[in-house]
């Protein structure tokens, strides 16, 4: 299940890309399907990326002739282990929000980031988020869980004053909204509502079938109740007026 959408990000051979926060692998294992670039992954969740390495593994049986290069490893967005100016891409999906930090977050993926390069970043959409924290406080009160919520014109300042220009904006995953907010009606952390279960067997098999009738109704649905803002800005220090 893909927050970012690619077409977006204009991937071309050469180039590097980082996906920070990677998780289990979900948008670095679809960069590697990309030919002529050189993708890293990263993530403090050694557990997670013992998971993103097993997928690399098994996508390589059905993409052998992508060339990429690629490489997993354990790094804090606030302090990465990159020199500056390394990469074309950064992808940093559904990571800030759980950032304590997150100024030095920000100045840590302008720093790594090269001059015209694209960041596309994702956080939970404000009134989605704003119905899941009325209905639990275990959905934030929790180690590693998120402990902001953004706005969408305060989030885009923020980035924006670090040299940044938007050039696309979009939500996703209206479909997950429901399912989290009946998540949270039940408890976040419970895992015997029948209900709950049936919701996430749907969503599985959205995701493994891609009927077109679900991805209508997610598209629609989208402007109006998407789960996940996402945002797609490039270094451009040039054309920006600060």
């Amino acid at each position: 299940m893909l927050t970012i959408n690619f077409k977006y990000l204009g991937i071309v051979q050469g180039n590097n890309i980082l996906d920070i926060g990677c998780g289990e692998g979900r948008h670095i294992t679809e960069v590697c399907n990309c030919d002529g670039v050189f993708c890293i992954g990263a993530d403090k969740s050694y557990k997670d990326l013992l998971t993103a390495k097993e997928k690399f593994q098994f996508n390589e049986k059905f993409f052998p002739l992508a060339k990429s290069g690629k490489a997993l490893c354990s790094a804090d967005i606030t302090r990465l282990p990159f020199k500056n100016k390394s990469f074309d891409i950064v992808i940093c999906s559904e990571v800030m929000e759980h950032i304590l930090e997150e100024d030095k977050a920000f100045d840590e993926l302008a720093r790594v980031i090269k001059y015209k390069g694209i960041i596309a970043l994702s956080v939970p959409r404000s009134w989605p988020e704003k119905i899941c924290w009325f209905l639990s406080d275990a959905y934030f009160n929790t180690n590693g869980g998120h402990i902001r919520i953004y706005s969408k014109k305060k989030l885009i300042q923020k980035i924006e004053k670090n040299r940044y220009r938007l050039y696309k904006a979009h939500y996703a995953h209206s479909l997950h909204s429901p399912f989290w907010w009946l998540k949270c009606f039940v408890g976040p952390n419970r895992v015997d509502s029948s209900l709950v279960n049936l919701y996430h067997r749907f969503l599985v098999w959205d995701m493994m079938k891609k009927p077109f009738i679900t991805k209508f109704i997610d598209k629609l649905l989208n402007p109006i109740m998407g789960k996940s803002l996402v945002l797609y800005f490039v270094y451009d220090p040039d054309n920006i007026k600060l």
